[in-house]
């Protein structure tokens, strides 16, 4: 219909949005789930295109659901990996490898020599015959019938890092530092982050029948809007799917929340103006157009795509005057708000509310630094203040601290002493990048919350 098409005439990808990623990874899954099962029927192999992330996880979650709970069967599925760190050993927790087969391959029944995934313990000698012997097993399995991808925030897919050819096939790749900070949390410091890393190249995946790229969150927004919106660019290499004929973006709001129809609707169409898209509106006008909100004139409006807005309320004046009293009435000296305080002869004030406030806090001490003076109000009002730190001190407490509280619990501990000594053994022994055995998260646990 007209109608839709006016709707998106901006974007160049067809995409869809959900309110959470979750229902969003149920409806991807079946998808999958469908193809493997018309696919088995046909007595064909279903050949896959798998991604890695934080994106994909919980439509995984779903596959191997219905693996258990309605007995979806894997064992006509060829699987292809995206990519995969360089070096980076099969057994460590950061890598691919490890992340499929905790996710998705040692739930179900796929056979162990139908999963491919890029190996990142070759020798660098190896490399090129291993991608070119990659990109031949994809072709001798049929080619992709779906791949799934997720995007970075440089606009990568797979790790096919700005400045990718449209041609690119399986290759090794340097990594570009916004994808290694990105990463840097999970390697506890981008120093231990991989400089390179094996990826399927942008020809590779443009040859699957099907494309599915999952995006969720704010901060993919802006390079959501970039690649469904802007021009074909190999400095986006995600921007290299519109020319592909069967590719769907499945985003949740907050990841489609930068497109031109959801958030400046009334560029696109003739907008349903309620309360709060009229306060959404006069505001992107004045930084727009670089004004406050009482020097907006009736042609700021009428250039600007908000000309039936103007019709509704009859001119800018009076217009600017309720959304200046609108945003002035959000203003108050109190950090817990008043409730039921009468504004009307402002800057007077009601007495604080007394409230219960909880602050989040990342880590004991970001509460102070970041709000102390706000912190140390709310406490002075009489409000009842809590904190929630939000961390255990598994991954934030290093292992040098928490040996030395190991340590020095085993020279002072009573029937304890062997244990304490155990827990340092076990510290001293760990491998880079292990998981920490129970004892050590408790005691990391109990380190930090002394701390707070």
């Amino acid at each position: 219909p007209a109608g839709k098409f006016e709707e998106t005439r901006f974007e160049k990808i067809h995409n869809i949005s959900f309110q959470n990623a979750t229902d969003a990874s149920v409806i991807v899954a079946q998808e999958i789930a469908d193809l493997i099962k018309s696919k088995e029927a046909a007595g064909e192999k279903c050949v896959l295109g798998l991604a890695t992330g934080s994106s994909p996880i919980n439509v995984y979650a779903e596959l191997v659901r219905m693996h258990q709970e309605e007995g979806l069967s894997f064992k006509n599925v060829i699987t292809f990996n995206l990519d995969e760190y360089w070096p980076m050993d099969k057994s460590d927790v950061q890598s691919y490898h490890y992340f499929m087969h905790e996710h998705l391959f040692n739930h179900v029944d796929i056979p162990a020599d139908q999963v491919n995934i890029p190996d990142g313990t070759i020798s660098q000698e190896e490399i090129k015959p291993f991608c070119i012997a990659y990109e031949e097993k994809i072709k001798a399995a049929g080619g992709l019938d779906f791949q799934l991808l997720g995007i970075g925030r440089t606009g990568h897919i797979g790790f096919n890092e700005p400045g990718s050819h449209f041609n690119s096939g399986t290759r090794m790749i340097t990594l570009d530092y916004l994808t290694r900070a990105d990463a840097s949390g999970a390697f506890r410091g981008l120093s231990n982050v991989p400089k390179k890393a094996i990826t399927m190249g942008i020809n590779t995946v443009l040859g699957a029948k099907r494309i599915v790229l999952l995006g969720w969150g704010q901060n993919k927004a802006e390079i959501l809007k970039e690649t469904i919106e802007g021009e074909i660019s190999s400095h986006v290499p995600a921007t290299y799917l519109q020319e592909h004929e069967n590719t769907t973006f499945v985003l949740d709001d907050a990841a489609a929340s930068e497109l031109t129809r959801v958030k400046t609707p009334w560029l696109v169409g003739t907008c349903d103006w309620t309360k709060e898209l009229t306060a959404k509106a006069v505001f992107w006008l004045c930084q727009k157009v670089n004004k406050t909100i009482l020097s907006l004139t009736d042609k700021d409006y009428n250039d600007n795509g908000m000309s039936d807005l103007l019709a509704l309320q009859g001119s800018a004046y009076n217009l600017n005057i309720e959304m200046f009293n609108k945003l002035q009435h959000t203003i108050t000296g109190w950090p817990g708000g008043k409730p039921g305080a009468d504004d009307t002869n402002r800057p007077e004030r009601a007495t604080p509310e007394k409230k219960r406030v909880i602050i989040f806090s990342p880590h004991p001490d970001d509460d102070v630094i970041s709000m102390g003076g706000t912190f140390d109000r709310l406490v002075e009002q009489g409000h009842e203040v809590h904190i929630a730190y939000q961390t255990s001190g598994n991954i934030a407490v290093s292992d040098h601290e928490a040996l030395k509280f190991a340590e020095v619990a085993a020279q002072i501990g009573n029937g304890d002493k062997e244990k304490f000594a155990a827990i340092a053994e076990q510290i001293k022994n760990k491998q880079r990048n292990e998981i920490d055995p129970v004892e050590v998260r408790q005691l990391k646990g109990i380190i930090r919350r002394c701390e707070s």
